[in-house]
């Protein structure tokens, strides 16, 4: 619970910095590219959350691996979370960040649940439907799930739209176990 609050406060802090240089999709980009080039390498989580390791090489890698590659403010930022012993909750910030930034920027993730892969076509399609029901922007998050057989299933925050052939099975078996 502790990491999840210093993960708010830290992301609070980068958003306000990004919102007010207006850079908010900028280093949005940034920190998800960080996250995915280093934080997503588990030798890498475990050099930087190693209380043994000292800050001068936590600080001399992150300098090899981004310096010129992304903003001074981002720099300044990773540097700042190592001295302050923060660096291991980088994926939780980052996460914290995305969540804020598209919250200020009306834009709204989908997660959506087919059995293959859709095409741009129906991406888009879905996409464009999404917004005039939500009335914001829409990004979708693609997951396959061979279990619903067919269609699919839209999950947006705490909604879910099921069009999955499973889903239309187990609604019709209750409603002929309920009749019976």
């Amino acid at each position: 619970m502790l990491n999840i609050q210093l993960a708010r406060k830290y992301a609070r802090a980068i958003f306000e910095i990004a919102e007010e240089e207006k850079k908010l999709e900028k280093y949005g980009d940034e920190l998800a590219s960080i996250n995915k080039d280093l934080f997503s390498n588990d030798q890498a989580v475990a050099f930087f959350s190693n209380p043994q390791i000292d800050a001068k090489s936590k600080k001399e890698l992150l300098t090899k691996c981004f310096k010129g590659e992304v903003s001074e403010t981002i720099m300044n930022f990773l540097l700042l979370l190592v001295d302050k012993r923060r660096i291991g909750i980088f994926s939780a910030i980052e996460s914290e960040f995305r969540a804020l930034s598209n919250e200020a920027r009306g834009i709204l993730i989908a997660d959506v649940i087919s059995v293959g892969a859709l095409t741009k076509t129906q991406q888009t399609q879905l996409q464009k439907k999404l917004s005039t029901l939500t009335g914001k922007k829409i990004q979708l998050r693609l997951h396959h799930d061979k279990k619903i057989l067919g269609g699919i299933i839209v999950k947006i925050g705490d909604k879910r739209i099921d069009g999955s052939v499973a889903g239309k099975l187990q609604a019709l078996r209750r409603e002929l176990l309920a009749s019976a």
